[in-house]
C-alpha cells in the first residue's frame, strides 16, 4: 500500500481536526456525560471510523478496505478491557463525575501519542527483522497468560509500580482542587489524586497496547492503517465509556 506524505498529513490533521472539535465542544466545560449525550458521540465516532474504511476501500482496493476494518473491529474490541479498567481506577481514586471526560481525553491524547511512537517502532521492527512476529506472538502469550493468572482479582491502581514510585518521591494531597494535577497547600506546591489518576490511565493504556497493536499488526502490516484504527478507536474510546458506564448503572434495576 503506497500511501503518500501528504495523505499522512490529511489523516493527522483529520484526527486532530476531531480532537479540537471534541475540546470545544465537549471537554470545554466540565460535567457528567450523560447516556443520551454519550450514544451520541459514539455513533459519531464509529460513523466517522467507517466513513474513513469506505475511503480506503475505494482508493485502495478491497483487500486494505478489509485490513482496516479488521484492524478497527480489533481495537474497538479489545478496547473494552481498557474501559473496565478505568471504570475502576475513577471510582477506586473517587474522582468527581464530572471530571470524568478531562481525565479520559488526556488519556486518549497521551495514548495516540504513545502508541504512534509504538505503531512506528514496529513497523520498522517488521521491515528489518522477519522474527518480529514471532515476538510479537510471544508478547501476546505473555499478557494472555498474565491475564489468566490473575482474571479473578480486581485491578488496583495502587498496585501500578508507576504511582507507587510518583507517592514515593512527590508529596501529595488527598483532596481534589478543581481538575488540577498540582496545588498549594501551607504554601507548598503538591500534586493532586488527579495527577495519579492521569498517570494510572495512561500507563495502563500503555499495557494494553502491548497487545492490542501486536493483535493488529497480525491483521494488516501496513502501519498507515494500524495508525488509523488505533486513533479512531481511541477518539471513541471515551464516549464508549460513558455509554458503557450508563449501561452499568442501569444494571442496578435490575
Amino acid at each position: 500500500m503506497n500511501v503518500s506524505l501528504t495523505t499522512w498529513f490529511v489523516v493527522i490533521g483529520a484526527i486532530l481536526a476531531l480532537i479540537i472539535l471534541d475540546l470545544l465542544t465537549v471537554s470545554r466545560k466540565p460535567h457528567e456525560v450523560k447516556f443520551r449525550e454519550a450514544s451520541i458521540w459514539s455513533v459519531f465516532y464509529i460513523a466517522v471510523a467507517i466513513g474513513f474504511g469506505i475511503w480506503v476501500w475505494q482508493s485502495s482496493g478491497s483487500q486494505y478496505g478489509t485490513e482496516y476494518f479488521a484492524a478497527y473491529l480489533v481495537e474497538k474490541s479489545l478496547s473494552i478491557d481498557n474501559l473496565f479498567v478505568f471504570i475502576i481506577i475513577l471510582a477506586q481514586f473517587k474522582v468527581p463525575s464530572m471530571f470524568h471526560q478531562r481525565v479520559l481525553m488526556f488519556g486518549v491524547l497521551l495514548a495516540l501519542v504513545l502508541r504512534g511512537i509504538f505503531i512506528a517502532v514496529g513497523a520498522a521492527a517488521l521491515a528489518a527483522f522477519s522474527f518480529t512476529f514471532v515476538i510479537f506472538g510471544a508478547i501476546l502469550i505473555w499478557t494472555g497468560v498474565g491475564l489468566f493468572k490473575h482474571w479473578d482479582e480486581d485491578p488496583s491502581p495502587e498496585d501500578n509500580a508507576l504511582v507507587k514510585a510518583i507517592r514515593k518521591r512527590i508529596a501529595m494531597t488527598d483532596d481534589f482542587d478543581g481538575s488540577k494535577t498540582f496545588t498549594k497547600v501551607d504554601g507548598k506546591r503538591v500534586a493532586t489524586p488527579m495527577f495519579l489518576v492521569m498517570i494510572a490511565i495512561a500507563s495502563t493504556d500503555l499495557l494494553f497496547a502491548l497487545d492490542s497493536i501486536p493483535a493488529t499488526f497480525g491483521v494488516t502490516q501496513e502501519p498507515f492503517l494500524v495508525f488509523a484504527a488505533n486513533a479512531f478507536a481511541l477518539l471513541g474510546l471515551r464516549a464508549l465509556y460513558f455509554l458503557l458506564k450508563g449501561f452499568l448503572a442501569k444494571l442496578i434495576y435490575l
